[in-house]
């Protein structure tokens, strides 16, 4: 893999990750709204959580 491959490969990575980061964002916001929870996966075990 040559530089510049890692360089491009390295780029994409950091906007999916704004990405996520945004959607998560969006979605914290659209539940406070809606006053809804948050179902989550932590361990063996599914929780909700208030926003």
């Amino acid at each position: 893999m040559t530089v510049e491959e890692r360089n491009e490969r390295n780029e994409r990575k950091e906007k999916i990750l704004k990405g996520l980061e945004l959607a998560y964002q969006n979605m914290i916001l659209f539940k406070k709204e809606k006053n809804s929870k948050i179902i989550v996966r932590q361990g063996d075990k599914i929780v909700e959580l208030n926003p």
